[in-house]
């Protein structure tokens, strides 16, 4: 689709986006991200409230420092106070002294706020917008008026909610942003009042400004556009007070793709999916895996029916290719699953079968019998790539156990138990017997198999375990209850998982432990050790 009518992006998770509980970021994260969000290609990066905290305080002076290629910095405030000039109000001092040449300022739509929340008149307050967007625009900077609580305001006094805008046009702002800040407004509305607005101040830039409180952040935001307006507020992964924000990375998307706009470039969007992991990881906040377009989840497929259509033309369940958002096809593999997503996920190992083959339907039923008993080959992919390496005959062990037995102790009661684990393992002709302590039964299993390896296979120094999870599959059966383990481990920067299951933890903890060697050995590139070769290094 070619891009049409531009729209403008103005982003505020820096400031909204704050404001949502848990959400916090240090002055150097804001400054990472607004890096990130200019290369993105964002209009407007909204950094703050220059004078509520040091902290944006620091930002500001920081980003003086930061030359940005595609977005003006913007410093947010209100407008003056009651009954105090602009140049005697600090928070328009602020925004000035903040060095930025664009601010966004919000004032009172709502006669009930104007009335009950400042506390003073509604000719006051028309003069309050007035005095602050003109002074700001004297002293060289554009203005963004946010008509605060715009929506409701105009549902009750349609009259003196056009009149803030008025104010606010006639003194300079450049785009007039309606905000639906409880968040309350169904499209319908939404469209209808921007459209009302538009004939009104015919001429006037309108942006919107969407919470999330109804769930319709993204929806309220799209009808805006439809209705008119062409700049758009919201945040990154839709963080925010109460709800949140309008969803920016819902809404460029949506915007770009499907309604035809020009919001960033073919390039800029294929990095949507890094820009929201970015900004989770700075917020310190897992990615929702079904977060649409970018989720883990978005374009995972699971019934057999579904991959055997995809593999044929992947649009039969894909609206989108998941790489002009860059996101990723993942095939999942489960007792659901059928021989198109074997074939599907053994393409990606770079092996063959053929949709008649014994090794297929040995993999399928495989699949299944391990599931029914507790099994979950979709967080376990190492696991399962073993698993079809040997039922094609192209796995070859690069040890066995010949046994172990682990030791608990605890001396008295105050004391912390102690574990060991010591193991006999065979490696070609070789057998090394050893033994190590650990933190617990299953670190020490850990740490004795790897003591036992690691001579002969030096690379198990960059494999690291980096997770390990257990779940109780059947809790009406006690302490007897059958048990899944699943372990992350990471070599060379690449994550995978493993799985193991049994009534035994240790034994569902080392089937896990076994695979995540082994499979992580195979990731690293290295082969299993012939009999020579084992007699060779042990020697």
């Amino acid at each position: 689709m070619s891009m049409g009518e531009s729209i403008e992006l103005f982003d505020t998770t820096l400031r909204d986006g704050t404001q949502g509980e848990g959400v916090s970021f240090s002055a150097d994260d804001k400054v990472r991200i607004a890096r990130r969000l200019d290369r993105f290609g964002i209009h407007y990066i909204e950094g703050g409230w220059p004078g509520s905290n040091p902290k944006d305080a620091e930002f500001f002076q920081r980003m003086r420092e930061v030359a940005l290629e595609n977005a003006q910095l913007t410093a947010f405030g209100s407008t003056r106070r009651a009954g105090v000039a602009p140049e005697d109000d600090g928070n328009l001092q602020a925004i000035l002294a903040s060095g930025v040449r664009v601010a966004s300022i919000f004032g009172k739509s709502w006669d009930f706020h104007v009335t009950n929340a400042l506390g003073t008149t509604l000719e006051e307050n028309l003069a309050m917008i007035g005095d602050s967007v003109g002074y700001l625009r004297a002293n060289g900077l554009e203005v963004i008026y946010d008509a605060e609580h715009f929506f409701d305001g105009y549902k009750r006094n349609r009259a003196y909610a056009l009149e803030t805008l008025q104010a606010a046009l006639e003194s300079g702002a450049r785009t007039l942003v309606l905000c639906d800040t409880n968040g309350g407004t169904l499209p319908e509305e939404v469209y209808e009042i921007v459209s009302a607005v538009r004939e009104a101040l015919p001429g006037a830039r309108l942006g919107i400004h969407a919470h999330n409180d109804c769930g319709l952040g993204v929806a309220n935001t799209l009808a805006a556009v439809r209705a008119g307006a062409r700049h758009v507020q919201g945040t990154i992964n839709g963080f925010g007070e109460r709800c949140g924000n309008a969803d920016l990375i819902q809404v460029i998307p949506n915007l770009q793709l499907k309604m035809g706009y020009g919001c960033v470039s073919a390039e800029q969007l294929r990095t949507l999916t890094e820009l929201s992991r970015y900004v989770s990881e700075l917020a310190n906040r897992a990615p929702v895996d079904n977060h649409p377009f970018v989720g883990k989840s978005v374009f995972a497929h699971k019934g057999g029916i579904h991959v055997s259509a995809v593999l044929k033309a992947p649009e039969t369940y894909e609206h989108i290719p998941p790489e002009v958002v860059g996101n990723e096809r993942r095939v999942l593999v489960s007792e659901l699953s059928g021989g198109s997503n074997v074939i599907y996920k053994a393409r990606q190992y770079n092996i063959r079968l053929d949709k008649d083959s014994p090794a297929l339907k040995e993999v399928v039923a495989t699949i299944k019998s391990l599931e029914h008993q507790g099994y979950y080959f979709e967080a376990a992919e190492g696991s399962f790539e073993l698993l079809v390496k040997k039922a094609i005959g192209a796995y070859r062990p690069y040890f066995s156990l010949e046994g172990l037995r682990l030791i608990i102790e605890k001396d008295d009661m105050a004391a912390e138990p102690s574990a060991e684990a010591i193991i006999k393992v065979r490696v070609g002709d070789e057998v090394v017997h050893t033994a190590a302590e650990g933190n617990g039964p299953v670190n020490a299993l850990d740490n004795a198999l790897r003591k036992a390896l690691l001579d002969v296979y030096p690379a198990l120094a960059r494999i690291h375990l980096t997770d390990y999870k257990v779940r109780v599959l059947n809790e009406d059966a006690g302490t007897g209850a059958k048990v899944r383990v699943l372990i992350q481990t990471a070599c060379d920067g690449r994550s995978f998982g493993t799985v193991g299951v049994s009534s035994n933890i240790i034994e569902a903890s080392w089937i896990a432990l076994v695979d995540s060697v082994e499979y992580g050995l195979m990731a690293c590139g290295v082969e299993p050790m012939t009999a020579r070769e084992s007699a060779r290094v042990m020697s």
